[in-house]
């Protein structure tokens, strides 16, 4: 078995790097531990809300980030790297915000200050943030990919 014929995703579309390869298996573990995270964390609070609870936004951020790691699996290109780092950069900053910064109540969101650090939020603020930096490689090396010429081949 040709490993390489597995990284071909169809005619005429290149293969997959190893440096791509390793920044979308780091994008997808960062997306998946966020998911988790904020499944996890939800129950706890469904009481805090005001038009929309803490629980329900921990609901969406987790959708979001299956959503962004379906994506990262399933497709390739510069929108999809942007995608999962605007969730996993707004995910890490929203939980840098609401642990230095008491916002209180903005709008339909209810107050999430929560001055403390918990092993499940150290968890998911480092995935986060470490799966940013890979999606923003991915980002620059498809932009790289995408503006330089195409190799002509005379046969």
């Amino acid at each position: 078995m040709d490993v390489r014929r597995l990284l071909t995703v169809a005619p005429g579309v290149p293969r997959l790097s190893p440096p791509d390869i390793g920044l979308r298996l780091v994008v997808i573990a960062g997306l998946v531990i966020n998911a988790a995270a904020h499944f996890h964390l939800a129950h706890f609070y469904d009481g805090t809300k005001e038009s929309i609870s803490q629980g329900a936004l921990f609901r969406i951020e987790g959708a979001l980030a299956i959503g962004a790691a379906v994506l990262v699996l399933l497709a390739r290109g510069r929108i999809v790297a942007l995608v999962a780092f605007a969730v996993l950069s707004g995910g890490a900053f929203a939980v840098l915000l609401y642990r230095y910064v008491n916002v209180g109540e903005f709008g339909p969101l209810p107050n999430m200050y929560e001055p403390f650090w918990y092993d499940d939020k150290t968890l998911s603020v480092w995935a986060e943030s470490i799966g940013a930096a890979a999606a923003l490689a991915l980002v620059v090396i498809t932009h790289r990919a995408s503006s330089t010429p195409a190799l002509r081949r005379d046969l």
